[in-house]
């Protein structure tokens, strides 16, 4: 086997890899009842997907000869930006009281700060 058939055989496993992550979280998207539940699946399996559909495009273009890195910078910027936009959308749906409001977190001075309890 030559480099080139490895190189395809790659792009190839990956864009079914890719295609079946793509595929599980637009089936989490619309199976999910509540909004803070049907925000995972785009955001954690789709990110993954979107991400082996660009690794095979970037295993492609080795293979032909016409390296290409405009897809890492596009994971990169996929990567970063997800959890960003996934954090401002399960704010918007708690702000708006679309959702089950969070415990409030107990009474605790302490905590994230370098004192001590007293019963230590």
């Amino acid at each position: 086997m030559t480099a080139q058939i490895i190189g395809t055989y790659a792009a190839a496993l990956s864009l079914l890899i890719g295609s079946g992550f793509v595929l599980v979280g637009a089936i989490g998207l619309l199976k999910f009842n509540d909004p803070m539940t049907r925000l995972h699946a785009p955001t954690k399996v789709g990110t993954v997907g979107i991400g082996m559909l660009l690794l095979a495009s970037m295993l492609h273009s080795l293979v032909i000869g016409d390296g290409s890195f405009h897809e890492l910078l596009i994971m990169a910027f996929l990567f970063v930006t997800a959890p960003i936009s996934a954090n401002f959308i399960a704010k918007v749906n708690i702000h708006r009281r679309a959702c089950e409001t969070p415990p409030a977190p107990p009474r605790d001075d302490t905590w994230s700060t370098l004192q001590t309890p007293e019963s230590d």
